[in-house]
């Protein structure tokens, strides 16, 4: 296991990840697969060890400053661990995982929930249409035929399946069954075009998905959905850091902020 801590800046010599996992598939494809954690427990470790030990992704932990020592003293199958000092959100670990992802020259990035709410045996789904050139923006759904949510709380099911995919598919102009679903992939040229800028303070908590799947849409890269599962865990080991209101806000105000031209 590799451990690195990030400040307010990255460290822009970094090892490769693991010698257990070659990071490439045949072709020279080099392939980074992330995963997100702020104090979960055991569901971090084991969304960790479902990965198989002997793969062709390199498989990268954000640790946003948990303070639960989930992380600590604990096999990390291969992975390499990134460290923030303190909780800085979501959109902040994202930020540092694409500057990541482009310092080694990865040419896709997966990125999948650290609450063992996604199933890894399901990346193909999401690699190959990008792997075979069919795609540049693979987003998970699991309310297409195929995929499925279980657990999932009823609240959730109507915002994630009606609301927010409602108004981003209105704001885009393309039907989209999922828009909320962090288990997607994406290449990486998509994290160095100019148009999308993705570095914006304003993007530090939720906001950065919707805003890359947005820009991404809207500029005419090839965006494709395909089913996954989506499991929640028991209701009494938390499924869910996102605060009512405030939370559910930041997750929709990059839809009406960019179709309204407030924001770029």
């Amino acid at each position: 296991m590799t451990e690195f801590s990030c400040g307010s800046g990255m460290s822009r010599d970094l090892s490769r990840v693991s010698d257990a996992s070659t990071g490439s598939v045949p072709g020279g494809t080099k392939l980074l697969v992330a995963t997100f954690a702020f104090n979960e427990g055991e569901k971090i470790r084991r969304t960790i060890s479902r990965h198989p030990r002997q793969r062709e992704y390199d498989l990268l932990v954000m640790d946003d400053g948990s303070t639960d020592g989930s992380l600590d003293a604990y096999d990390l199958n291969g992975a390499t661990r990134l460290r923030n000092e303190q909780n800085r959100g979501v959109g902040v670990s994202m930020k540092t995982v694409f500057q990541y992802a482009l310092d080694h020259e990865y040419d896709i990035l997966a990125i999948q929930a650290g609450n063992d709410k996604d199933d890894p045996r399901e990346l193909p789904r999401l690699l190959n249409p990008i792997l075979k050139g069919e795609a540049d923006f693979v987003q998970g759904s699991r309310f297409l035929p195929g995929g499925s949510y279980g657990n999932t709380p009823s609240y959730r099911v109507i915002a994630t399946r009606f609301v927010h995919p409602l108004f981003f598919s209105l704001a885009v102009g393309k039907r989209v069954t999922e828009s909320t679903n962090g288990f997607r992939a994406i290449r990486t040229t998509i994290l160095r075009d100019p148009r999308i800028n993705w570095h914006q303070d304003w993007l530090d908590k939720y906001e950065l998905e919707p805003f890359l799947l947005y820009k991404t849409i809207k500029l005419g890269y090839r965006h494709q959905e395909v089913p996954v599962s989506k499991t929640y865990p028991p209701h009494e080991q938390g499924y869910t850091k996102m605060k009512p209101f405030s939370g559910w806000w930041s997750i929709l105000r990059p839809i009406f902020y960019l179709w309204l031209g407030v924001k770029k």
